[in-house]
């Protein structure tokens, strides 16, 4: 029982629910390890004693949590607990100066406000060391007519309390808006992952020159509002280098190799052997294009940015324009530590390879004098990297104009991966807010009964809430900033996230709760100052509450055709005016079969050749087309479609029950529009499937070119369907 309190202290979970009434314990070593991660040592029953016993005499005397929500408009629950009498103040990022004193039981502050006497920090600068608490200038007046607590500022200030007795407490005030941006109207947009989308420009696999013309062209021909692409994060560089997007190095930066280098403006100045040198690349780039698009060649990344790279280091020699020069220095500034950090990781993984780890023991701590040396020893390096993010970030911007330029009420949809490689540049320059050793995945439950290890680290809560979720922040800061919407992977790790001790299965792991309305809180408040939509990956196993919680706070929810149904009653498929408003609408994502897959029962013949089904194949496949069928009947009664139709009216049927549903936004996976039958990703599989490799095909399992996909009749006879229903 104390083990049970002590890990409940500390948001550890002692069981978990994987259906509705039942319930399985944690095992004890799961929840020692846990607690272990957070700085906790339970090893012992005397170690777990005493453990607890610091625990509640801490909590005891805390005044604040270290982190104070405060909902704009809303009483601060946190601050109306305090004793009558309790002095704040509260030190805004703009350096304003706010004394309020808490005068009864049921607290009604006064308020003085002090203008600030210079510039404060940064939005995204962290408080780390909020200012000593002082007397006022002045008497602290009489509480306002009517009452009330004051409307502070949205952003992330300093908060002191001092209560009459003395005692002294110090937080982060996060004062967000009390929902999220929501969409002004209904819209419709593409799903595609960037890199399948090969141009007769692209060197290899799609780039954000292909970004920027695919936002262009179907905003205007075919009235999308949205692009939705996968995670462009930096990649851990190897031989070969992970292609899943999803286990990035770094979530903070994107990855370079999506960079058109012909856009870069210095590519246009190159001379001599340099152009010469240059010319060659692209022409060897053109025969990786070719290979993929004519000969049926997966997309080899690796050769990609081999060509990618030294093309740029060229380019990277040739001077700057002064007001380019200006630009990047600008950027260099507003990118601070967090871009020196990633710019010395890159470039100590060029000489020491790219698991931190096993770099020389002074090299594994960003902030030792070592890494400061080697820092000014491969200066031409890190600023190589810090260059390559600011062209990135330039065409990530250029991309956004060109879906606003085409009309897009919202534009790029970035995707935020769960988390980060454990060797790569995030975990090397955020190690201490990371738990080490611990890795994050899914629990055993019915579709799974080894659950499932995604192999990344997670955040401590603990360090999380110390800083005020600086990470979090800074974070959602770089991905927003060029972005309309924000797709958050797995949104229900905001609440929890399945802990798996080093070296054990995932059947031996436990969950670590988050302050959710701490997370909640600072993503409103980035959503907001970037004026972007938040959609969230709410699918498989979500525990009570978490859809009510985001669905309050104005995150939209993400929901697929497939697995809509009538959990509560007969289980038939939903009907379209029972669906939620307040989602993104889709036939299908990036870890599911494409639509025509779907419908033919391809999906079934290719799970059966990599080993995944879990039944005989006759009874799968029975079992597929009865689902299949259902859904078919179920759009023929609503005059969707009539009987005997083909795959192609098929699938316009099934985006026309889309649009039947309240759905404020509505997905279409690019390779639908094209009768693609391969799935980008077959989750279980490494080796055995070429996941996130393959570029769109159609029907036959052609690769489709951009060019090629602009004109396929097939795609805009789908198109039209959202145009005109």
């Amino acid at each position: 029982m104390s083990l049970t309190r002590l890990a409940e202290l500390h948001g550890v979970a002692p069981s978990y629910s994987p259906s509705p009434g039942e319930t399985v314990p944690a095992t004890e070593a799961a929840v020692v390890a846990a607690l272990g991660a957070l700085g906790v040592d339970a090893s012992t029953p005397e170690a777990v004693r005493d453990a607890l016993a610091a625990r509640e005499a801490e909590l005891a005397a805390r005044l604040l949590p270290p982190t104070v929500v405060w909902w704009q408009g809303q009483e601060p629950v946190a601050l109306a607990g305090l004793p009558p009498g309790t002095r704040l103040r509260v030190v805004t990022e703009d350096g304003a100066d706010h004394d309020l004193a808490v005068q009864t039981a049921e607290p009604v502050p006064s308020v003085r406000t002090v203008p600030p006497a210079g510039p404060g920090p940064a939005a995204d600068t962290p408080a780390d060391e909020p200012p000593p608490a002082q007397p006022p200038a002045e008497p602290i007046p009489e509480p306002r007519a009517g009452g009330g607590w004051p409307r502070l500022p949205l952003g992330v200030h300093a908060l002191t309390a001092r209560t009459p007795d003395g005692r002294l407490a110090r937080s982060h005030l996060v004062v967000a808006p009390p929902e999220l941006p929501a969409p002004g109207e209904r819209s419709h947009g593409l799903l595609v992952q960037l890199y399948s989308l090969l141009s007769r420009r692209s060197w290899g696999m799609g780039d954000l020159g292909d970004l920027a013309d695919l936002a262009s062209w179907s905003g205007r021909v075919l009235g999308t509002g949205f692009i939705q692409v996968n995670p462009l994060h930096a990649a851990v560089p190897g031989h070969p280098t992970d292609p899943s997007p999803y286990r990035p190095s770094s979530r903070r930066f994107p990855d370079p190799v999506h960079l058109r280098v012909e856009d870069v403006d210095e590519y246009a100045h190159l001379a001599g052997a340099d152009r010469e040198e240059a010319a060659g690349l692209r022409a060897r780039a053109a025969a990786l294009r070719d290979a993929v698009l004519g000969d049926g060649a997966l997309i080899d990344r690796d050769a990609v940015w081999e060509l990618k790279r030294r093309a740029l280091e060229l380019v990277h020699a040739v001077p700057l324009a002064p007001g380019r020069q200006a630009a990047y220095v600008d950027f260099l500034a507003a990118g601070g530590r967090q871009l020196e950090d990633h710019a010395t990781w890159y470039a100590l993984a060029e000489l020491y390879g790219p698991d931190w780890h096993r770099w020389p023991e002074g090299l594994r701590d960003p902030r030792s004098a070592a890494v400061e040396r080697a820092r000014r020893e491969l200066i031409d390096r890190v600023d190589l990297y810090s260059w390559l993010a600011w062209l990135t970030d330039a065409q990530l911007a250029a991309a956004q104009r060109a879906a606003a330029d085409a009309g897009m009420p919202i534009g790029l949809v970035h995707d935020l991966a769960v988390g980060v490689h454990p060797d790569g540049a995030d975990a090397w320059a955020q190690r201490d807010h990371f738990a080490e050793g611990i890795s994050v995945g899914a629990p055993p439950d019915a579709f799974n009964a080894h659950g499932q290890d995604w192999g990344l680290p997670p955040w401590r809560p603990d360090r999380l809430a110390e800083s005020g979720y600086a990470p979090f922040r800074e974070l959602l800061c770089a991905l927003l900033r060029r972005a309309g919407a924000l797709r958050v992977d797995h949104v229900m790790g905001l609440f929890r996230l399945w802990w798996i001790p080093p070296g054990r299965p995932p059947t031996d792991g436990t969950y670590v709760h988050y302050d959710a309305e701490a997370m909640l809180a600072v993503l409103a408040l980035e959503a907001h100052r970037a004026g972007a939509l938040v959609i969230g990956e709410d699918l498989g196993t979500v525990a009570p509450g978490v859809r009510e919680a985001l669905r309050e706070h104005g995150v939209l929810g993400t929901s697929v055709l497939w697995f809509e149904r009538d959990w509560e009653g007969d289980g038939r498929p939903l009907r379209p005016a029972r669906w939620r408003p307040g989602c993104l609408a889709t036939a299908t994502t990036h870890d599911l079969p494409p639509t025509a897959s779907r419908l033919n029962g391809d999906h079934v013949e290719l799970r059966h050749r990599l080993g995944l089904l879990t039944g005989p194949l006759a009874e799968e496949r029975a079992a597929a087309a009865a689902e299949t069928g259902e859904w078919l009947r179920a759009l023929g009664r609503l005059g969707l479609l009539d009987d005997g139709a083909a795959e192609e009216e098929e699938i316009r049927a099934v985006h026309r029950f889309l649009l039947r549903t309240p759905a404020l936004l509505v997905g279409v996976w690019l390779p639908d529009t094209v009768g693609d039958r391969r799935p980008q990703n077959v989750p279980g599989t490494s080796d055995e499937y070429p996941n996130w490799r393959l570029p769109v095909a159609d029907a036959t399992g052609t690769p489709v070119g951009f060019e090629e996909l602009t004109a396929s009749p097939r795609l805009h006879a789908l198109m039209q369907v959202l145009r005109t229903d």
